[in-house]
């Protein structure tokens, strides 16, 4: 092997070249009795027959509303049913899939709709605290120019929007299939916002080739089968939900399986007791609240086979908690951007304990990878630098945003990611932070990670984020939000005594807050830019 930070994934089996509606065609003739999707919290259960039928039914409905290939269609809802429906309908009739984060606010919804020129809005009526038809309705159509159509899901009637019902109707297949014939694998199909920790959403454009390919080649790591059944607690409006979840169960058979509208830990142990579950999705927050359960060892997970682990660094305790408690044995960590489809990296289901849970694996199938220095040179194999990805996974580009695509993709065609790496002589990748999160204190050079693994390792401790905190004399200092264990009392000094002597006197942190929980991201991440805000203030520290 090269002594570089580079790594090239196999190149067999091909990609697959066809469009998601084709994906579908076949998947309902494969498997048309075999169970495609179950939404518990509504009582569904879909065969791929029956799931392609209802997706005919409403890309006819979008047709009649004269949706055409290329128009932006948008879905804001939590978990659900149509939302499944939606994704493939839009992808029947080559509309752009946008998704909008549940979580979004007047302003967010007002920015992401106008930005990419939606013109038809799938909303839920209110969600947690959210009234959507509320916000929807406060926006108008003077600031939602390009929308000409909203459709409610659920049975009540609400004046301006469309019933989901109303948009069903009877499958036009010839017409359908003379649509199916003008799209192209390489037409966009989605465009998923990302969140940056500055400045607007950026709207990742993704491919059916993309989005399909990711979601077979993820599907192959973990050995999914028609057999399998995946239960999907991660958000669909994100590419962990729509592409490893849904895409992944079109390219195997493998059944969908949503627990809820959102992640709720004792719905997704239900779901997988009760359906007999063989795959389970999370971010590391996810798998800790799970595992965290009073009364975990009362479920029967015995069907647990497999899973993803991805979104966040995941704790190596966690990861061998997942291993023993919950009985997923062949668990994988996964590793990429929105941007690139996402995985571009994945554990395999065999690899050896130690990288199965203290790497994020190896580049995945006809993808490329690399560590590079600050100069873009590729760097010698166990050298930390930005982790850079290439193939055919890597988006279009940021919609109507040449300067940030430009940025983010180099005329070589690689991602930049943000993330800082290494990669070991086998290949294996190890994330250690993101650039931006490096503490720089008194000219020493910080990685949160590296503390964050540390404090881990204190019995009390079930969860850790580091950040830095403005400081007078050093530039910078260390802060430490932590989540003691249930039932037990963490003090910060208790943190400190774990700490002395054992980590350099510079990474000690000198801001510790014990709380419940942390600031966090609707797909439960970890938002440290707002933690850093909240301390500053509690600390006197932020400009006024």
């Amino acid at each position: 092997m090269s002594q570089l930070s580079y790594a090239k994934g196999v190149t067999q089996p091909p990609l697959l070249e066809e469009t998601i509606g084709e994906a579908l065609e076949r998947a309902a003739s494969a498997w048309p009795d075999r169970l495609a999707l179950v939404s518990r919290h509504q009582s569904i259960r879909w065969t791929w027959a029956e799931l392609n039928a209802e997706v005919d039914r409403i890309a006819t409905g979008l047709l009649h509303e004269g949706v055409a290939k290329g128009d932006r269609v948008g879905i804001w809802a939590p978990n659900c049913a149509e939302w499944a429906v939606v994704q493939f309908a839009t992808a029947k009739i080559g509309a752009v899939l946008v998704t909008i984060n549940p979580a979004y606010r007047v302003s967010e919804v007002e920015y992401a709709l106008n930005k990419v020129g939606c013109t038809v809005l799938v909303t839920a009526p209110s969600f947690k605290t959210s009234d959507y038809i509320g916000m929807l309705r406060e926006l108008g159509p003077n600031k939602l120019p390009f929308v000409r159509l909203m459709v409610s899901l659920g049975d009540a009637r609400h004046e301006g929007f469309m019933p989901w019902a109303d948009l069903r109707r009877q499958s036009e297949a010839a017409r359908l299939e003379a649509i199916a014939r003008t799209l192209d694998r390489n037409d966009a199909i989605n465009i998923q916002f990302t969140s940056g920790t500055t400045g607007f959403p950026k709207g990742a454009t993704l491919t059916h080739r993309n989005i399909l390919n990711n979601g077979y080649f993820t599907a192959r790591t973990i050995k999914l089968t028609p057999d399998d059944r995946i239960c999907i607690p991660v958000p669909l409006y994100h590419c962990f939900g729509m592409v490893l979840g849904n895409l992944a169960a079109l390219t195997s058979g493998a059944a969908m399986v949503y627990p809820g509208e959102a992640f709720d830990p004792r719905a997704a142990l239900e779901a997988v007791q009760a359906e007999g579950c063989t795959a389970l999705y999370g971010v590391p927050t996810m798998f800790i609240t799970v595992l965290s359960q009073p009364d975990l060892d009362s479920f029967d997970v015995s069907t647990l086979r497999t899973g993803i682990m991805a979104g966040s660094p995941c704790p190596i305790s966690t990861m061998r908690s997942v291993i023993d408690q919950l009985n997923m044995h062949e668990v994988t960590i996964g590793y990429g951007m929105t941007e690139t489809s996402p995985l571009t990296t994945q554990t395999a289901t065999d690899d050896p304990l130690a990288e199965r849970v203290g790497t994020v694996g190896r580049v995945h199938p006809h993808a490329e990878a690399k560590i590079v220095g600050l100069d873009g040179s590729t760097l010698p194999i166990g050298e930390q630098g930005e982790y850079c990805s290439r193939g055919y996974a890597v988006m279009l580009g940021y919609w109507d945003d040449p300067e940030k695509t430009a940025e983010a993709i180099d005329a070589e065609g690689w991602m930049h990611s943000g993330d800082l790496a290494t990669m070991d002589a086998n290949g294996y990748v190890r994330i250690t932070g993101r650039i931006k999160d490096m503490i720089i204190r008194g000219g020493e050079n910080i990685y949160p990670r590296e503390i964050e693994e540390f404090l881990l390792t204190h019995p009390y401790i079930t969860d850790a984020q580091v950040f830095g905190v403005s400081d007078e004399k050093y530039g910078e200092e260390v802060c430490t939000w932590v989540i003691p264990k249930a039932g037990y009392d963490l003090l910060p000094e208790d943190i400190l005594a774990h700490c002395k002597g054992q980590i350099a006197h510079y990474k000690v942190p000198r801001y510790i807050k014990v709380v419940d929980q942390f600031a966090m991201t609707v797909t439960g991440k970890a938002q440290k830019f707002e933690m850093r805000k909240m301390m500053e203030i509690e600390l006197g520290l932020a400009d006024d």
